[in-house]
């Protein structure tokens, strides 16, 4: 089956009978294996690789290389999930030139599309990269890179006017040539607004159950964080419990001289024993 592509998505609204959209993160080539078999619609190799694989504090930390290396391994799983790669931080706030050459390097790893964080302000590095045919997914609201703008992870468009902001971003993303956009930690009456006010897919994430699809962590879901999870995280397993019992179980069975036994030893050739 061959990979479902940004135009594909970019047709899934829900408003037009769509069924809503499904995507997860992933860093690697067995959680990617591992979520495709699972039928989501998109895997994002987000830049949260650095918060949750490398154990930084934001998304601050990672750069192009670092983003393709991630990129490359995801690819490697040949999903029938569209990639999608995060533009890290500084990637895209250069010049055009610097941001497609930036961009080409995650497509060259093995993305379909890339995703930058921004809305008014990050039109002009859109249309360059539409003008070199690397579809783009927008992403507005709670902007990680933005953390330290922000002073904290915290909701956005809580008043009136910086709702309107986030509607009037998503309609100049809308314009620029995204094929989809990301909301992220915005009231979910916001979330329904910019998904009612664009033409493109709204993938939310903290924006409520109105949007045309959703988005979470692939650690976040299956309990292997060790961040108090955010309030829009619904941990659909505690596999970070079920590692250490396993591993428990294996360090016993070494000190217990149970492990290796016989089913896991390699068996002698008579001609070793005289």
């Amino acid at each position: 089956m061959s990979q479902l592509s940004a135009p594909q998505i970019r047709r899934r609204k829900r408003r037009d009978g769509a069924e809503p959209i499904v995507m997860v993160t992933a860093y690697d080539e067995p959680s990617a294996r591992y979520v495709d078999a699972a039928g989501v619609d998109m895997i994002l190799v987000g830049d949260s690789v650095a918060n949750v694989m490398l154990g930084h504090e934001d998304t601050l930390h990672v750069d192009v290389d670092v983003m393709a290396h991630h990129v490359r391994a995801v690819a490697a799983a040949k999903t029938s999930a569209h990639v999608v790669g995060d533009l890290p931080w500084l990637s895209y706030h250069v010049d055009r030139a610097d941001t497609v050459h930036n961009a080409a390097a995650i497509i060259r790893a093995g993305a379909s599309s890339v995703k930058l964080e921004g809305g008014v302000v990050r039109v002009e590095m859109v249309r360059a990269l539409v003008d070199a045919e690397i579809p783009v997914m927008g992403h507005l609201g709670l902007t990680p890179q933005s953390v330290l703008a922000f002073g904290g992870f915290k909701v956005q468009g809580k008043t009136r006017e910086a709702a309107k902001m986030l509607v009037e971003d998503a309609l100049a993303l809308e314009d620029a040539g995204v094929y989809a956009m990301v909301v992220e930690g915005v009231p979910s009456e916001v979330g329904r607004r910019i998904t009612e006010a664009v033409s493109v897919p709204v993938i939310g994430i903290g924006a409520g159950p109105d949007t045309d699809g959703q988005v979470l962590v692939f650690h976040d879901l299956l309990g292997l964080s060790n961040r108090t999870p955010a309030k829009f995280v619904r941990q659909y397993a505690d596999l970070g419990a079920q590692i250490t019992d396993a591993v428990s179980r294996y360090a016993r069975d070494v000190r217990e001289n149970t492990f290796p036994g016989p089913n896991e030893t390699y068996a002698t050739p008579p001609e070793l024993l005289d």
